[in-house]
């Protein structure tokens, strides 16, 4: 029914853009006939108004999937490279974080292990708000970043990758059916810098799917009881991404094309010596402007990369 609700107002949305462009029409074809000045900047102003909002509609397709419009569920991991690419993958965190709030999206951080002298090993967030996966589906894959090292006494250039994977949460329990017998559930000691322990009590859960092999770990809080809830909500998310590459796989059979976001797919370069640059290898989208990505300004290059699937639906 929400979904039902979701599509009669985007179509309601389509029918009031159509109406405003009739009546445009019946505008200008009065302006002409009359020669009115007046009635002529009306409707170049009307005409400007009624394109911008085709424009933002327009860009709303690329919301069409399934899972779009759900809490999105954001991980990151430090790639090879010891601490240069955990304090990699603690940047990209802290990016993702920003934009998140900057767009009023709340967040939660569900699990997180730190690394070993700095940054992080990796981080799983939850991001909740309007698009929150349809957005963020856009930023999985490989990121590189390029730079002069703050952790090599000689200052040389080092080169850094992280994975970053985005779960669409399941929403429903009917959704997935999970089988007491489905499940191992251990409990174990949470560790923090360094593999200490942190805590006496054991609160860390690690859950294994057994049909599947999945294995998702929680130690982020304090309570085994709240480790065991965001744990299952990441064994969730990563079921419905299971389905979802498995249907893109049946489809890759028909289209020829699939695209996979684990390694070796480098999506995005982030270069901060000697130049700076950074630059979507998939849609060809760069800006020099760095700092600002790197400070949570995304829009442009999320916007460019959802734009650009738009195209190739269109052409396929």
């Amino acid at each position: 029914m929400r979904r039902l609700a979701q599509l009669g107002e985007m179509v309601g949305q389509w029918q009031g853009l159509h109406q405003r462009a009739v009546a445009l029409d019946e505008l200008v074809q009065l302006a002409l006939d009359e020669d009115d000045a007046s009635l002529q900047d009306t409707f170049q102003e009307e005409l400007l108004a009624l394109e911008s909002q085709l424009g933002q509609m327009e860009f709303l397709l690329a919301f069409s999937g399934p899972y779009d419009d759900r809490t999105a569920i954001l991980a990151v991991h430090a790639g090879a490279g010891g601490t240069e690419s955990q304090d990699w993958a603690q940047m990209l965190l802290r990016m993702y974080l920003r934009w998140a709030e900057s767009q009023g999206y709340k967040t939660q951080i569900l699990d997180m292990s730190p690394g070993d002298e700095a940054g992080i090993k990796s981080a799983m967030v939850e991001v909740a708000g309007q698009w929150a996966y349809g957005y963020l589906r856009a930023e999985r894959g490989v990121h590189r970043l390029v730079r002069l090292s703050p952790y090599d006494a000689a200052h040389a250039r080092h080169t850094s990758f992280a994975l970053v994977e985005v779960l669409p949460e399941a929403e429903q329990e009917t959704e997935l059916i999970i089988g007491p017998d489905d499940l191992r559930v251990d409990v174990y000691h949470a560790s923090g810098h360094g593999g200490q322990n942190v805590q006496k009590t054991s609160t860390a859960i690690r859950i294994t799917h057994l049909p599947s092999g999945i294995v998702v770990t929680c130690q982020n809080e304090r309570s085994q009881l709240q480790n065991k809830e965001s744990a299952m909500k990441v064994l969730r998310a990563r079921l419905v991404e299971r389905e979802i590459k498995r249907r893109a796989e049946e489809q890759a059979k028909l289209k020829g094309q699939h695209i996979s976001a684990e390694w070796g797919n480098q999506i995005r370069s982030y270069v901060l010596h000697p130049y700076k640059m950074v630059k979507d290898h998939r849609t060809g989208y760069e800006t020099s402007d760095t700092d600002a990505v790197l400070n949570g300004q995304l829009s442009q290059l999320l916007q460019a990369y959802l734009l650009s699937a738009i195209g190739q639906a269109q052409s396929g």
